[in-house]
């Protein structure tokens, strides 16, 4: 399988901003990581091996970058006017950063991947997708939270309701994002388990909220022995590009 890592200085971030493809060509997944992970936690973790033969046969191309959440939501230290910057910033670097590269790796034109995240990367890859509909093909969301306040110690202000997907989404009523969603062709996901520390209300909230706005999606809820981690998440993956790349 080709693995490609490269790297630059993102002015956006003020640091070295690595990144990793795998595969040599398909449409392409974008992979936030999950907490305070980096941009290799998904090989690390064998997740990459369980969609390697659709990586491998063409059928798909995977993107995964870091986060800048030890110094966002993560970060103790920080006030909450500091995380909530840090999270403009990223919005910014992988907008005008990323998806740029991965349109011209992937040889140019509208490309639209699609981007995943997994629990604390869920919300991240959420936030993005919601934000931004126009730039992506779809999100697989798995096993998160997409309330952005309980990181944020009480503080408010536009910025934070416009990162916030449960606040945003029900008031949205506008001639473009809205549009897009219902009937853009979007592939959208919400997985939750059932088992320990998995939270199905997060995700059936999501789901209600879509509902609500008439926004087609997924809305997948597993058993009560399925837990939050890694062996699980494992499984879902290969299921979930069956389904999407055959």
């Amino acid at each position: 399988m080709r693995r490609d890592i490269t790297s630059w200085y993102s002015e956006r971030l003020n640091q070295q901003m690595p990144l990793v493809a795998y595969g040599h060509y398909g449409p392409p997944v974008l992979m936030v990581p999950t907490a305070a992970a980096d941009y290799l936690e998904y090989e690390r973790f064998l997740l990459i091996d369980s969609v390697k033969w659709w990586l491998e046969t063409g059928k798909a191309k995977l993107y995964s970058v870091n986060s800048v959440n030890r110094l966002s939501l993560l970060n103790e230290r920080a006030s909450p006017q500091e995380k909530v910057y840090w999270m403009e910033r990223y919005d910014g670097y992988i907008t005008e950063e990323v998806l740029p590269l991965i349109r011209q790796d992937c040889g140019g034109g509208d490309v639209k991947p699609i981007v995943a995240g997994i629990s604390l990367g869920a919300y991240i890859a959420a936030d993005l997708f919601f934000r931004h509909p126009e730039k992506f093909g779809g999100a697989i969301l798995i096993s998160g939270s997409y309330d952005v306040r309980p990181w944020l110690d009480g503080f408010y202000n536009d910025s934070v309701y416009y990162h916030n997907p449960v606040e945003f989404l029900p008031k949205l009523n506008d001639n473009y994002h809205l549009p897009i969603l219902r009937h853009g062709g979007r592939t959208i996901i919400v997985f939750t388990g059932q088992g320990a520390f998995e939270k199905p209300e997060r995700s059936r909230h999501l789901s209600n909220i879509m509902h609500s706005k008439g926004i087609p999606h997924w809305l997948d809820v597993w058993g009560h022995d399925v837990n939050h981690d890694w062996p699980w998440w494992r499984d879902l993956m290969p299921y979930y590009f069956k389904k999407l790349f055959g």
